[in-house]
């Protein structure tokens, strides 16, 4: 049997986060179980499973919860709490939360409007897109830009390229 470069790859980073101790097994089972909840509208469900992960620090879990807070689902909606579950999330690196949080500063929703930390955040967002999404963040990133002077693009271009992750404690 032949296994696929990209399996094998996949394989490898889980092995060797597991022997890193980033990834335990029964919170990957608990994000399972949440994401399955939610592809099942079964909102309550998966609340209750990404909760207590992102609380532990879980990027994943915390991009979910700033999804489930921004659009109320299994949760009130709360656009201050969808922006600080995506800014955790977001700070570790994890693009799609980079993406969301982005596009709130870009709106004024749950944090004061500001686009250059929304330019910030869509610039980070973009260079880290898989291929089939890094188009259209572009071409979110590149309408917000459109809303803000040279220098605020600048500004937004040098937070971006300062900007480094940092794991959660």
């Amino acid at each position: 049997m032949r296994i696929s470069p990209t399996t094998l790859a996949i394989r490898s980073s889980l092995l060797i986060a597991l022997v890193a101790g980033s990834v335990d097994l029964a919170g990957a089972a608990s994000l399972r179980q949440g994401t399955s909840a939610f592809s099942r509208q079964d909102y309550i469900t998966a609340s209750r499973n990404f909760i207590p992960l992102a609380q532990a620090g879980n990027p994943t879990a915390q991009a979910w919860l700033g999804f489930m807070f921004e659009t109320g689902r299994g949760v009130p909606q709360n656009y201050t709490e969808a922006a600080a579950w995506y800014r955790r999330s977001a700070e570790q690196g994890d693009g799609l939360a980079q993406y969301s949080l982005g596009l709130l500063y870009d709106k004024g929703q749950g944090v004061p409007r500001d686009v250059v930390e929304a330019g910030k955040w869509l610039n980070l967002s973009t260079a880290v897109a898989p291929r089939r999404s890094r188009e259209a963040r572009a071409r979110i990133r590149d309408a917000v830009t459109t809303k803000m002077t040279r220098g605020e693009i600048a500004e937004a271009r040098f937070r971006a390229l300062s900007w480094a992750p940092r794991p959660e404690r």
